[in-house]
């Protein structure tokens, strides 16, 4: 029990530093490091640079908001309509889809192994829960964009943007941004520099997604939300 409760702090304790020391890896790279060591790659780089929210074009914020979780601004860390939508969807024979919140996301990627397991889905909830009481919906936002993988090795938004399109993460404008979000579901499979029939057809439906949320302008319930945070 003692060591449940120690392993329970420390959890606690880095979750609340992050609120603000910007993360300087994570274990999803750290990960993708060691497979890289243990298979001899040399040719393995790991592309990750961090950039401030108020430095990455809100294209690309709210593209990350409409292809994965749209509801972000306004749950509490779990989406559960969509979480009941995909297994209503999975009992009609469809096959079972992620229901995973930007705040899951993030709490899987910084901390976390990949894989499925009922222990690692426990500890992803209690980080979930951990991370939506101790940071705004901004500072969720601005670590999403700069850990959330988007090809082999490529880490962030700013990487991306470098990497793919030759120039930094305020520049990204609407199609980069959607494009870049379509590879999302699978960033080692879906690829931004040669899209897939598919990657483009992901494209266009959240291009139509971030017209039909109001564009840029639906960020604003992510400062509503962060100032009702600090005047409970």
């Amino acid at each position: 029990m003692f060591a449940f409760l120690a392993f329970l702090f420390v959890l606690f304790a880095a979750v609340l530093a992050l609120r603000w020391i910007n993360p300087f890896t994570s274990a999803f790279m750290l990960e993708a490091r060691a497979q890289a060591l243990l298979e001899h790659d040399a040719t393995y780089r790991t592309r990750y640079r961090w950039v401030d929210l108020e430095d990455i074009s809100p294209q690309s914020a709210i593209a990350v908001i409409a292809a994965e979780d749209q509801q972000f601004p306004f749950h509490a860390g779990f989406d559960f309509k969509s979480i009941r939508a995909a297994v209503r969807a999975h009992e009609r024979g469809s096959k079972l889809r992620g229901a995973s919140t930007l705040t899951q996301q993030v709490a899987k990627n910084l901390f976390l192994w990949p894989g499925r397991s009922f222990v690692r889905k426990g500890i992803e909830a209690a980080l979930t829960v951990m991370i939506e009481a101790l940071w705004p919906k901004e500072r969720i936002l601005e670590i999403y964009l700069n850990i959330v993988q988007f090809g082999r090795g490529v880490y962030g938004v700013q990487a991306a943007s470098l990497y793919y399109f030759h120039k930094p993460a305020a520049r990204l404008n609407r199609a980069d941004s959607a494009l870049l979000a379509a590879v999302l579901p699978n960033p080692q499979r879906l690829r931004v520099d040669a899209p897939s029939p598919y990657v483009r057809a992901q494209r266009d439906w959240i291009l139509g997604q971030m017209k039909n949320l109001g564009g840029p302008a639906y960020l604003d319930a992510l400062e509503r939300e962060t100032q009702a945070r600090s005047n409970r």
